[in-house]
């Protein structure tokens, strides 16, 4: 029987597919490719090369289909494209408006099939940006004006809308960042050159240059590297009816400023060419302007003036006559001038022309740094100008004058500035009486007239509510001006009472109890400067000092150590102080017994041994010139510091820190290692001896000033090198150094001297040559012989810690022996107290012992002798009316008190305390 297979009857097919845009779902405008080759070869084949007709069809057909933006892929073929019209312009300007088409097209995101294409092209895609400033050549203002649209349109941060089917546009940061990496803005700046005539196409150029340069680093130093601040600020005065060339320009400038390298600007500008443009510029702003706009761009260039001449000290600034006319508007307010700049120039109180007049006063001060600025500095009268600054503040002021505030600011500004200017016009400073003013400002400072001042900027800080801020600046200008060493600059501030006057202000603020801030400190830092310069070398003005200058020191060596670490410059004040003796104390008399009568140089010692190591120099060279008072050298000795260090101990110690920092070859024990050269450091040994002029110090004469060790030697001079208290073994070792200092230096100037000679190839004499090698051969016997003293002091030392060890031995022993008594004499007392017939045998040999000591024994037997023992009794102790019973504890034998009234034994007449307690031990 055959089985039938009935067949299932077939699935009919979908015969198409139903896509998003069959359905019109998707939005946006569609692309319509169009073969790039075919309007290529159009254009560049030799056989159509002049069918221009046909060549404006192709390229209004290839701009109207991609009209929604280029493929990022096909950006080679469109500049290519734009290279062909670019270079057929200048023959047929018909290329011009498809390529201001194209160029249009280009001003829109590049469009992208893949999310990789961006990454894949990124080469070609920053090799056509570049291309776009290679079209800066065509000689087409049209093109030029629609390139700079469309870079502008490139390098924006909002990301235009643009909605293309199937193609995605980059993102506007994709697109800064290929511009970036391009060379467009190199490009542009150099394209500047051909632009000198189209002011507007210029204009143009120069936005496109502002917008790059506003927020990158990368392309602020492409376009400094095609000297864009030169070019820039070289043409920024130009003629230009608009008004936007200078300001465009320093807009290019203050972005070069910001993002780029200040000191490739600083040098681009320094030319003579720029800085008169400046000149120009800043002059006629001056005169010319008078909105707000105006004074806001004269600030301006006065900023970039400031800077140029800060970078580059030999700017052509004088040679210009920019700094002459600088000098003129900085001070033509309080110095009277004929000059037509300003005979009709006033400024307000607004705040665009009080930062004009504080930068102008700022800018004096840079340009000093030229010596050939001073004779304009005393052409122009500037110290007079800035010295009608120098006077008494007032709470109000005039509808035309400078607020109080701002006054103070500028007061300030004009003082900072003296300190730099004074000291180069020595003459027009005492013309101007300038030490009078100075010593009158500052008794206005610390006097009770009532002023608030305001603290504002810079020079004004911790000046608020109070006149800090003057006197800090006028003790500055002081400071400044004793630093020259002018001797009639000195003698007029003694004379004016100015060494009276800064101890009063010293004297209180030393006895203040409100605590100091870095302010107060540097003031006071200033004021001991100024009396230490003054007093340095006349005796007649160190008698002025006299006790109270004294006790102001003295009250600021005692200053808290632990203010020495928070930071706010009393270690300053402590140098300040130091020097202060040095100059003002030691060398008169008078000073130097009202010091030493306050245990000053107790205080210098206290300081010597905590202070730092950086400190050690100046402090142990003042006490070396205190040293010349006979009186001194008995309070150093008496003197005592931490753990009963005295002072040959803490200079030894000195020492041993000096040889370690200089690398002086010593063994562990602090020995000499090598007796050829017992002082020579590290460094001295490395540089070798060299031959020198005559006037050139050697290194061994050099290393008597570089460190420490030449001066605690003399002071050993002074207090002398035997019999001297708290030296430890090792302090005699480096002491014998210390002692034969000046021999081991003598000799190894000699060595030197020596080796020079052999290096320039001359032989000494005979007698010379005999004299130099005895003393070489004396140097090295010494040191054999100091190294031999070490030796036996360290072998001393050796043999009594031997004898200190034994000593201490013997006395444990003796702890032990004694112990060992103790415990020889318990067990006895167990045994006499445990066995009763031990007892009896030990109270035999006590009354056997009784009997033998004594001499005579007949008396024992008259009638008249009566016995002081007690017969009967059991104990080998003495016996007294009162007994001591050593009872055995009650937690031991767990018995109870019981309290018991005893009465008064008649009989013997012994009475106990009622109520006494008595304890009967229990049974076993």
């Amino acid at each position: 029987m055959g089985t039938e297979f009935q067949s299932k009857p077939p699935i009919p097919l979908v015969g198409h597919v139903i896509t998003d845009d069959s359905m019109g779902l998707k939005q946006g405008i569609s692309m319509q490719p169009i073969n790039y080759n075919k309007v290529i070869k159009l254009l560049t084949d030799q056989h159509s090369v002049n069918l221009f007709e046909r060549h404006m069809h192709s390229l209004q057909r290839l701009v109207k289909h991609y009209q929604a933006g280029f493929l990022i892929k096909d950006l080679v073929q469109v500049f290519k494209i734009l290279n062909v019209c670019a270079d057929r312009i200048q023959d047929n300007k018909q290329y011009i408006q498809p390529m201001l088409d194209i160029l249009k097209i280009c001003s829109k995101p590049f469009l992208k099939e893949k999310s990789s294409d961006e990454v894949a092209y990124s080469q070609i895609v920053v090799e056509s940006i570049s291309q776009l400033g290679y079209l800066m050549r065509v000689p087409s203002r049209e093109v030029r004006l629609q390139l700079a649209k469309t870079l502008l349109s490139l390098y924006n941060r909002t990301q235009k809308k643009q909605e293309v089917r199937d193609h995605k546009p980059a993102s506007s940061k994709y697109n800064m960042i290929m511009v970036e990496r391009s060379d467009v803005a190199e490009t542009l700046v150099k394209s500047l050159a051909l632009l000198e005539d189209d002011v507007e196409v210029k204009l143009c150029i120069l936005d496109v240059l502002q917008h790059l340069s506003a927020f990158s680093n990368v392309n602020c130093n492409k376009m400094l590297a095609a000297e864009a601040a030169s070019r820039v600020c070289s043409r920024m005065n130009d003629p230009d009816p608009s008004g936007k060339l200078i300001f465009t320009s320093l807009e290019i400038l203050w972005n070069l400023l910001e993002n780029g390298d200040e000191n490739d600007v600083a040098k681009q500008l320094n030319s003579y060419v720029c800085i008169n443009a400046l000149k120009e510029a800043f002059s006629q702003q001056m005169t010319s302007g008078f909105s707000h706009y105006d004074r806001q761009l004269r600030n301006d260039l006065l900023v970039i003036s400031t800077l140029i001449a800060t970078k580059c000290p030999d700017a052509p600034f004088i040679e210009t006559g920019y700094a002459k006319q600088l000098i003129l508007f900085a001070t033509f307010q309080e110095v009277r001038s004929h000059n037509a700049l300003v005979r009709h120039l006033k400024l307000s109180t607004n705040t665009e022309d009080f930062e004009l007049k504080t930068m102008l006063i700022n800018i004096l001060a840079v340009l000093s740094k030229d010596s050939a600025f001073v004779p304009l500095l005393v052409e122009g009268h500037v110290l007079l100008g800035l010295f009608s600054y120098v006077r008494a503040n007032e709470n109000a002021s005039q509808p035309q004058e400078w607020s109080p505030a701002q006054f103070e600011e500028i007061q300030l500004q004009a003082m900072s500035v003296l300190c730099t200017l004074s000291p180069l016009c020595v003459h027009d400073y005492m013309t101007c009486q300038g030490n009078t003013r100075l010593l009158l400002q500052l008794e206005w400072c610390v006097g009770k007239e009532d002023f608030a001042g305001h603290g504002n900027a810079y020079h004004g800080e911790g000046g608020r509510g109070n006149k800090r801020a003057q006197m800090r600046y006028c003790l500055h200008m002081m400071r400044s001006m004793v630093s020259i060493g002018s001797d009639a600059v000195n003698q007029d501030l003694v004379d004016q009472g100015a060494i009276n006057q800064l101890l009063d202000i010293l004297l209180s603020a030393s006895h203040s109890e409100s605590n100091d801030d870095f302010i107060d400190v540097e003031m006071q830092c200033d004021m001991l400067f100024i009396m230490s310069v003054i007093c340095e070398k006349d005796m007649h003005r160190k008698e002025l000092f006299n006790d109270k200058g004294v006790k102001v020191l003295l009250q600021y060596m005692r200053t808290n150590p632990d203010k020495l670490a928070r930071g706010l410059g009393h270690h300053r004040l402590i140098l300040a102080t130091v020097d202060c003796i040095w100059c003002c104390v030691i060398g008169a008399y008078m000073n130097e017994d009202a010091f030493l009568e306050g245990q000053g140089l107790f205080l210098l010692l206290d300081l010597l041994e905590t202070s730092a190591k950086n400190m050690h120099n100046l402090l142990i060279g003042c006490l070396l010139d205190l040293c010349e008072n006979p009186k001194s050298v008995a309070h150093m000795m008496a003197w005592r510091g931490k753990k009963d260090c005295t002072i040959a101990n803490l200079l030894v110690q000195i020492w041993r820190e000096e040889e370690k920092a200089i690398g002086v070859s010593r063994d562990e024990t602090g020995r000499i290692a090598d007796t050829s050269k017992p002082l020579m450091g590290t460094l001295q040994e490395q540089a070798g001896v060299t031959s020198l002029p005559a006037n050139c110090p050697s290194q061994s004469i050099v290393d008597v000033s570089e460190n420490m060790r030449a001066k605690i030697y003399a002071l050993f001079c002074k207090i002398g090198f035997e019999d001297l208290p708290g030296l430890s073994a090792e302090d005699h070792v480096s002491l014998c150094i210390i002692e034969r200092y000046l021999d081991f230096k003598q000799g190894e100037v000699w060595k030197e001297i020596h080796t020079e000679l052999e290096q320039e190839s001359v032989r000494p004499v005979t007698p010379d040559q005999e004299a130099l090698a005895i003393i070489e051969r004396a140097t090295e016997e010494i040191a054999s012989q100091v190294s031999d003293t070490q030796t036996d002091l360290l072998d001393a030392k050796e043999q009594q810690d031997l004898l200190d060890e034994q000593e201490m031995y013997a006395e444990i022993r003796e702890n032990h022996r004694q112990k060992e008594k103790s415990l020889k004499k318990w067990d006895d007392y167990v045994a006499r107290t445990s066995n009763y017939n031990l007892l009896k045998e030990v109270k035999s040999s006590q009354d056997q012992a009784i009997e033998d000591s004594r001499l005579e024994a007949d008396y024992i037997e008259s009638g008249t002798f009566h016995g002081t023992e007690l017969s009967n009794l059991q104990t080998t102790t003495y016996q007294g009316r009162n007994i001591a019973v050593d009872s055995t504890p009650l937690e031991l034998t767990g018995t109870s008190p019981i309290l018991a009234h005893i009465e008064k034994d008649k009989d013997r007449g012994v009475t106990l305390r009622d109520r006494s307690a008595v304890f009967i031990p229990s049974e076993a």
